[in-house]
């Protein structure tokens, strides 16, 4: 106090203690003229998402990433709304709104249905606050969560947030931003970027630079580390390098990832492989030294990221992406650990001694749940990502199954496009033949008439084929089809000549002995008496069996 004193008689300022006490930088309401953003490439649903929180008398502005790409002159992908409304009141202007999170309670605002619909995520402007102020915890989100569920604002021993739900205005909520190209508010009904940390400058000097201290950024948010990375994946190909301050804490910060819950790290990683920009993505990783540390199974995917397989499972990934379709994670996944069970399947179908050859598909599954407890762990293993893994892996075997009712099951799969495109992959590198690709993609789009067509033309190829099901076979003398095998005619029952078509034997009896024992020391063969036929319409025998013949009495 009393340096202060001094400093203010002598006209003196502590440029440090003003830093800190002004960290919200200096308002600047840009026109149109000078940033240039075309209107025409802003989302309508965003624009009346924005328009019913103004008519509401709150304020709204586009936000983000996508005031970035607007500037850049790229078509956002995803729009984010911040606003002056508290969740609360953000929900009940629209039909469809959810609010979601608790670390930070945001509103998902839904457009359309299925897989059609379109989200905005709208978020409530929020307070600048120092961490020394908030309520601090012993544990993380698990183990503190009762203490939790009452604080607005609370870190926990390293200063992580885990509570950020005090509501401020606009300059608070863009102090408190990651990356000046992301503190930037754009008002589609004024064109006007609202821009407090220079974002508009860093964006045309093609800059990543963290607003404020980034030591302290990262230790507040250490999921800010992935986050860089991907931006800088994303921005690289425009040229956007890192600010020296903001890369120089980057691997001495990864440690403080140790402390954040398993499953946001999850969901991070496949942002990072899943925004069209993975093969990028590892680059940055390998490049500032962050390729392993962050997340076991993430560092899994670095390692293999130059494997054939998992090279090409990245781009197509990305080329998916790229061309506006839908991705799911589950095949990525599988394509990166196919080698964990692909390996471990082989080693189960080995021949052991003095035991049964193991059936493949039990094999498969064995290897399978190997692969999961080995990699993934509980974060996603049992849920529908999980199952959906499975279902693409267990599906491979089926694939070699071309004849009988199997192809046609195959190919109602819910699964099968996900199965197929693995399979492609496979003919790919070469683990699969090329044409059994090939019969699969003609399969799925064919007629019924063409499927049934092909089937039979399978089967008779698979008969053609040496060792096929109709080839011939060479017959081992412990087989039960073997002569030796077969067991000995019953002599009681010799076969009678002309019996089949109902004809009596008429041959004369033998003259032998007929207590004669054969030769192969067997017991002696009964002799066949033989009944003679009546003429027809003969009567019968008194005391015979009673019927309708023309003898009967009526």
């Amino acid at each position: 106090m009393i340096k202060k004193f001094i400093n203010r008689l002598l006209g003196k300022t502590d440029s440090g203690n003003s830093r800190r006490a002004s960290p919200f930088g200096k308002r600047e309401d840009v026109p149109v003229q000078v940033h240039g953003i075309d209107p025409q490439l802003v989302d309508q649903r965003a624009l009346d998402v924005v328009h019913t929180l103004k008519q509401a008398g709150h304020e709204a502005y586009i936000v983000g990433g996508a005031v970035r790409d607007l500037l850049l002159g790229l078509r956002p992908k995803d729009f984010d709304v911040a606003t002056s409304a508290t969740p609360e009141q953000v929900k009940g202007l629209f039909r469809r709104a959810f609010i979601i999170g608790r670390r930070f309670r945001i509103v998902h605002v839904i457009y359309g249905r299925g897989r059609e619909h379109e989200m905005i995520e709208v978020s409530t402007f929020r307070a600048y606050l120092d961490s020394a102020d908030a309520e601090q915890v012993a544990g993380n989100e698990r183990t503190s969560k009762g203490q939790l569920a009452g604080m607005t604002h609370a870190v926990d021993a390293s200063g992580r947030v885990l509570r950020d739900n005090v509501w401020g205005p606009i300059e608070h909520d863009a102090a408190r931003r990651d990356f000046s190209i992301n503190a930037m508010y754009y008002d589609p009904e004024s064109q006007t970027v609202v821009d407090f940390h220079h974002g508009i400058r860093d964006a045309k000097k093609k800059t990543l630079r963290m607003i404020g201290d980034a030591v302290t950024r990262y230790r507040e948010d250490p999921v800010r580390i992935i986050r860089a990375v991907r931006f800088a994946a994303k921005l690289n190909a425009l040229g956007f390098q890192f600010d020296p301050k903001t890369r120089e804490p980057l691997v001495a910060s990864r440690n403080l990832l140790a402390d954040v819950p398993q499953s946001r790290l999850f969901d991070e990683m496949l942002k990072l492989l899943q925004t069209g920009h993975a093969l990028a993505s590892i680059e940055q990783l390998k490049a500032h030294g962050l390729a392993n540390g962050i997340y076991p199974l993430l560092d899994v995917v670095v390692q293999r990221a130059d494997d054939p397989f998992v090279k090409l499972a990245l781009q197509d990934t990305d080329r998916r992406v790229g061309e506006g379709k839908p991705v799911a994670p589950s095949f990525l996944l599988a394509c990166v650990l196919w080698a964990d069970v692909r390996k471990g399947w082989s080693q189960r179908l080995q021949p052991r001694p003095n035991q049964r050859p193991t059936p493949p598909v039990a094999a498969l599954q064995d290897a399978v749940d190997d692969a999961f407890d080995a990699r993934i762990g509980d974060v996603s293993g049992r849920g529908k990502l999980g199952a959906d893994m499975r279902e693409i892996w267990m599906m491979q075997p089926r694939f070699d199954k071309r004849v009988g009712s199997s192809p046609f099951s195959l190919v109602d799969q819910a699964r099968f496009r996900a199965g197929f495109d693995f399979l492609r992959l496979r003919a790919q590198v070469g683990e699969v033949e090329e044409e059994l690709a090939h019969w699969w993609e003609t399969f799925q789009h064919a007629s019924d008439e063409m499927r049934e067509d092909m089937i039979d033309a399978q089967r008779r190829a698979n008969l053609a084929k040496p060792g096929g099901p109709g080839a011939a076979r060479r017959v081992k003398r412990s087989d039960a089809e073997h002569p030796v095998n077969a067991p000995a005619p019953d002599p009681r029952f010799r076969p009678v000549a002309g019996a089949e078509n109902g004809e009596e034997d008429d041959a004369p009896e033998s003259d032998g002995p007929t207590d004669a024992v054969p030769s192969d020391g067997t017991a002696p063969a009964k002799k066949r008496r033989r009944r003679r036929r009546k003429p027809t319409g003969a009567p019968r025998a008194e005391g015979g069996s009673g019927g309708d013949g023309p003898g009967d009495p009526g």
